[in-house]
């Protein structure tokens, strides 16, 4: 079984503080990010991914839960990266 930390990607830098509080009370295996669809671009996750040695497992880009998608590393990168036009 997995236990995922679940973030919401506009909460920006707080969400580093509590995904420490949190690892330590639980034992987590990984991440889901979620509120990928708006102006939040999920940088945070690269640091609670590196700073807590954790895999992202899956992003929200709605509302719903047929809206979790498995993450994409690469493609998390293009769209971090990637300036609207």
């Amino acid at each position: 079984h997995e236990t995922l930390l679940v973030l919401d990607a506009t909460t920006g830098q707080n969400a580093l503080a509590q995904a420490r509080l949190f690892k330590e009370a639980v034992e987590v295996t990984g991440l889901v990010l979620t509120k990928l669809d708006g102006t939040a671009r999920g940088g945070i996750v690269v640091a609670i991914a590196n700073d807590l040695q954790l895999p992202v497992r899956f992003v929200g880009i709605g509302e719903g839960v047929e809206d979790l998608r498995p993450f994409d590393p690469d493609l998390f990168v293009r769209a971090l990266f990637d300036s609207p036009e």
